[in-house]
């Protein structure tokens, strides 16, 4: 049972030394115009993490292509923009304001309150109180009377 426990052990600490990902840089400033980018870059197939944390095998590729970049001197910008032309808006966090973006963010306002519109104006004619007749007031008499006499039939 002890050689079970200990092998068990063993297994379970040779993966705690599993590697991450080591990337070398010319310089400091690249490795953090390295972590800043896969930190803002979003993964493609992940959809909601960025590259830094994801283990997908696209996120690899993109972090291998941010490093390429990021050694030939490429600024921040010159990276997202690749990254921008090759996967659409959807590789970066924050996307920039276009026509279509406006759309997406607009619409659904004017929705509600086209919406809430909608009911104010139903409400309002609603509300419009029809005046109560003096012959309103004489059918509705005379209604009641049949009703009393079909149910003492």
């Amino acid at each position: 049972m002890k050689w079970l426990l200990l092998t068990l052990s063993l297994f379970v600490s040779i993966s705690a030394f599993a590697e991450q990902d080591r990337y070398q840089f010319d310089n400091n400033k690249q490795a953090i115009l390295f972590e800043e980018l896969t930190k803002e870059l979003r993964c493609p197939k992940c959809q909601n993490q960025n590259i830094a944390d994801s283990d997908a095998v696209v996120a690899k590729d993109l972090r291998d292509k941010v490093l390429v970049l990021v050694k030939e001197g490429k600024s921040k910008d010159e990276v997202i923009d690749y990254m921008i032309d090759r996967f659409g808006y959807f590789v970066h966090y924050d996307p920039p304001v276009t026509p279509a973006t406006l759309v997406l963010w607009v619409l659904p306002v004017l929705i509600v309150i086209v919406g809430f519109g909608f009911i104010v104006i139903r409400q309002r004619k609603a509300s419009v109180k029809q005046t109560w007749s003096s012959d309103d007031e004489m059918l509705l008499a005379k209604l009641i009377e049949q009703n009393k006499r079909q149910e003492q039939s």
